[in-house]
């Protein structure tokens, strides 16, 4: 088996189960600090992977598509989701108003984090040679070249999570975030909707809309980028 293969695999892996667990980890911390103990007290204010495992969002998922992608050649994006961090609204002051920050926190951490990696690859390519960037120079030449490699997948994959979360369906943050704005009858439509939503989400994947979503994302990704 080729080792660029296992790499790319074990990169890949590393990079969205990092996004996941980081914007997992934010809900809870920002419902922590408004008042709510119920994250801290289950053990989910940690980066252990293992405490967000969801068997199908976080095993499942993402290694049927690194199959897809590595053995199969198919150009698929590898995603996937953890268990989501329990939240009990009625510790907040203000309960609308912290279900709004706490659903802010999970793609704000993303794109603060894919923001920083963007910004961290500019400057490694100003200041380092390219040759050194492509894997050439012996050693620090491959750690240098499998380092950004890793950098760049990390800032994708935390870019399309952060976007696809804000997409206004029940149980994705952008729903909790437009909860907010939404007039009473607007917030109880909205809220009927929660029991059908993952099949709505489905729905977009198998109906192509979420693939035109991240080919978007892509090319944000690349403008960002500079490449």
């Amino acid at each position: 088996m080729n080792v660029d293969w296992i790499l790319e695999l074990v990169f890949s892996l590393i990079a969205i189960f990092g996004a996941i667990v980081l914007h997992e980890v934010a809900h809870g911390y920002v419902a922590y600090k408004l008042g709510d103990p119920t994250a801290k007290s289950r053990g989910r204010l940690t980066l252990n992977p293992l405490a967000h495992v969801d068997p199908i969002g976080t095993l499942l998922v993402p290694g049927v598509l690194a199959i897809m992608r590595f053995v199969f050649h198919w150009n698929v994006l590898l995603f996937g989701w953890a268990k989501p961090v329990p939240v009990n609204p009625a510790y907040f002051r203000n309960p609308m108003r912290g279900m709004l920050y706490v659903a802010i926190a999970g793609p704000g951490t993303n794109f603060l984090l894919a923001g920083t990696c963007v910004i961290v690859f500019r400057l490694l390519v100003l200041g380092t040679a390219v040759e050194t960037l492509d894997g050439g120079g012996g050693f620090a030449g491959l750690l240098a070249y499998w380092l950004v490699w890793l950098l760049l997948r990390f800032s994708l994959y935390n870019l399309v999570l952060g976007v696809f979360n804000l997409i206004p369906i029940p149980p994705l943050d952008g729903s909790r975030i437009l909860l907010y704005f939404l007039p009473a009858n607007g917030r109880r439509i909205l809220m009927s909707l929660e029991r059908y939503g993952l099949i709505i989400v489905f729905a977009l994947f198998y109906l192509g809309g979420v693939g035109i979503l991240f080919d978007a994302v892509i090319s944000l990704w690349r403008v960002l980028l500079g490449v």
